[in-house]
């Protein structure tokens, strides 16, 4: 992760960042926070990975976990695999680049398919990828690229990456702006900057919900049909995505820049703002836009300014901590702290601190089928911890 800079060039930038605070929607009065955290036990499953990203739970307590550094391994009784092979040759690892996300196709037990997201390509040419695989022992077989972002970018940074499956088993991805591309993000031709949706063949769902609405001018490395591929527009690099089957609701969040993290509800067809809308400031201390609400676009669900460098999400459904039943946890790079996002009625009426004594850079956040919580450290010798209930 590159790392977020603040730069105080002006009293005034440091007075503006210091009077800064949380903005977050408040619940009707009769609403009450949940209770504190049961007693738990942080135990450590693995170490030793190097920047690992996310992580998915296989049948028989196993675990596939991707590694930044361009390797998936398999974890069986604390014992970590070597790489597994059938990966991509073009991955391109550097600053935030490389093997990202990771997802099991809803039916899994059924087709076997694994969904990974990579950047690929090189310094003066890459984009985010989706591609499928099955594994059989150690080796991927059955590949197939599923989808590229368009147009390519000359950024190490800002890819985005995560994924997440609809009941219909349709796949919405993150795309990151590319960060000296941010324009790009409010562009119907461009796939910059957006949430995307695709089936799980990587074909485009004949309900999305921008499809035959380009109507930008089209230069040789896109075409009208990118715009079919777009669930959402107006994001900057949304590194935290998940379906909450009770709701009924998509959750995302976001990097801003220096301050301007949001959470976000996406709805299909929605507008996010960036970067017409911005409670943040740019590394420099300059405005980037002077608007924070402009007519048709979301205001943030939840904003952290300053800045918390949001990474994992995930909505707690599960029996081994029921104070966190339908809440919201987060995992912070900045902070290295896990925040517990109390929701009621659909609004945070709270924010806790959970587990701070883990003290490092914290980069995903999974929840098990037992309702135990597992936390990947982000670091040349990471760590995937798991957080269980005392008996």
């Amino acid at each position: 992760m590159l790392k977020k800079q603040h730069f105080f060039p002006h009293l005034f930038c440091f007075v503006l960042l210091m009077m800064s605070h949380f903005v977050v929607a408040q619940a009707p009065l009769s609403a009450t926070p949940k209770s504190e955290p049961s007693p738990y036990t942080i135990t450590e499953v693995v170490d030793g990975l190097s920047y690992p990203w996310s992580l998915a739970f296989l049948p028989h307590d196993e675990l596939l976990v991707t590694e930044r550094s361009g390797s998936l391994r398999k974890i069986t009784n604390g014992q970590v695999s070597e790489p597994i092979s059938g990966l991509p040759e073009d991955i391109y690892s550097k600053s935030q680049g490389g093997l990202l996300d990771i997802a099991l196709h809803p039916d899994y037990s059924k087709n076997g398919w694994i969904y990974l997201s990579y950047a690929a390509g090189t310094d003066e040419k890459n984009a985010l990828k989706i591609m499928r695989a099955k594994l059989v022992g150690l080796t991927l077989t059955e590949q197939l690229v599923l989808f590229s972002v368009t147009p390519n970018k000359d950024t190490p940074v800002h890819f985005a990456g995560r994924m997440t499956f609809l009941p219909d088993t349709t796949l919405l991805i993150t795309s990151g702006d590319g960060f000296d591309y941010r324009e790009q993000a409010q562009r119907l031709d461009s796939l910059l900057g957006k949430i995307i949706r695709i089936n799980d063949d990587g074909s485009i769902p004949r309900d999305n919900p921008y499809i035959g609405q380009n109507q930008l001018p089209l230069s040789e490395s896109t075409g009208s049909e990118l715009t079919n591929y777009i669930y959402s527009v107006g994001h900057r690099n949304p590194q935290g995505l998940i379906y909450d089957r009770d709701r009924g609701l998509v959750f995302s969040h976001e990097h801003g820049p220096a301050g301007g993290d949001e959470v976000n509800i996406i709805d299909a067809g929605k507008n996010y703002g960036w970067p017409v809308i911005t409670n943040g400031l740019d590394y420099s201390g300059a405005r980037i836009s002077p608007f924070t609400q402009y007519e048709g676009m979301e205001q943030p669900w939840l904003d952290w300014t300053p800045s918390i460098a949001p990474s994992g999400l995930i909505v707690y459904r599960g029996q081994m901590f029921p104070e966190f039943e339908g809440d919201l946890l987060v995992t912070s790079l900045k902070f290295k702290q896990v925040y517990w996002l109390h929701v009621v009625n659909n609004q945070v009426v709270k924010q806790s601190i959970l587990w701070d004594e883990i003290a490092q850079r914290l980069r995903d956040i999974r929840l098990h089928p037992d309702g135990s919580v597992y936390i990947l450290t982000d670091s040349a010798q990471g760590k995937i911890l798991r957080i269980s209930r005392d008996d």
